[in-house]
């Protein structure tokens, strides 16, 4: 693997609010595996609108392929062959930007490996190791093939991280690991299971974790999680060798109501952060030491847009 060498590296945004603003089958609980299962050019659609805005690095649509989304009965009958249908669609999309001389971009682009909290988003207390080994395992064994390299994003506690960090050791792809954190302002930043940044960066990042990033957090709280990063980096002498990264989502802050009932309804999508105001919080996690940014949930290709004038 490849990575850009300009900084600061663009990820893509949030592909589920994207395929909903851009008219796709778009519901709770299956978020944004309805439009994969329904319709799945407009998951192609998302892509090349990320690719065209700037994004760097495409993540696969694999983010609600669990049975918390999409239901045990479908993910033992079509899981495997979904998570593979989405792993395909990115590396198709890279594949055709790298050949297409009309796209205004370069034809480096990356496709990220989705791994999402298996039993559920802000539900640290939800999670299992035996009852997340299996589900893991076929995200992993039906992307690997298509992949760059392991995006695992929004997880909530160590023990989950250590889980991922251990079984993609076994594959010969890189790991970058994206925390989510509690939408709180303090100057000690903690993961949605109360387990300090700090401990987490200091127990997952290294060996072949090589990004640390925090994602799906209000964007007033990344700053200080990234300090906190950086703190448990230069403790552990992995400064320069381990990157951090960020992209946050554009949600209100998501409370511990939000946090015990995350199935039911959508989020409502803030109208304070536009792509120059979004831009501008981007420059100040640059700042903080943020070599990766890019968005989640909420942030468009439009955001994305204004973040390639960064490079």
């Amino acid at each position: 693997m490849k990575l850009p060498t300009t900084l600061p590296i663009i990820l893509d945004g949030g592909m589920g609010r994207e395929l909903e603003r851009i008219g796709a089958p778009f519901q709770q609980p299956e978020w944004s595996a309805h439009a994969l299962i329904e319709s799945p050019h407009y998951v192609s659609e998302v892509h090349r609108n990320f690719i065209n805005a700037g994004a760097e690095i495409i993540t696969t649509n694999t983010y609600a392929l669990v049975p918390f989304h999409i239901g045990e009965k479908r993910f033992k009958e079509q899981g495997a062959e979904l998570i593979k249908l989405a792993a395909k669609l990115a590396r198709d999309c890279v594949n055709e930007n790298d050949v297409n001389d009309n796209v205004k971009v370069n034809s480096n682009v990356l496709v990220a490996g989705c791994i999402p909290p298996v039993l559920g988003s802000y539900r640290p207390d939800l999670f299992s190791v035996i009852q997340a080994k299996p589900l893991l395992e076929a995200l992993i064994v039906n992307q690997e093939a298509d992949i760059d390299f392991w995006l695992a994003e929004t997880i909530s506690s160590i023990e989950e991280a250590a889980m991922i960090k251990a079984r993609t050791a076994q594959t010969n792809k890189a790991t970058w690991i994206a925390f989510t954190v509690k939408d709180e302002i303090n100057t000690e930043s903690r993961l949605r299971s109360g387990e300090t940044v700090f401990d987490a960066v200091s127990q997952i990042a290294g060996q072949h974790v090589s990004a640390i990033l925090f994602n799906c957090s209000a964007v007033e709280v990344m700053e200080s999680a990234l300090l906190n990063a950086k703190q448990a980096l230069l403790a552990l002498g992995l400064e320069g060798e381990v990157q951090l990264g960020v992209y946050a989502n554009n949600f209100p802050p998501i409370g511990e109501l939000r946090e015990a009932n995350n199935d039911e309804g959508l989020s409502i999508i803030r109208n304070d952060i536009s792509p120059i105001k979004y831009r501008e919080f981007v420059s100040s996690w640059i700042n903080a030491g943020a070599s990766i940014v890019g968005g989640c949930c909420g942030v468009s290709a439009e955001h994305i847009e204004k973040l390639a004038e960064l490079k």
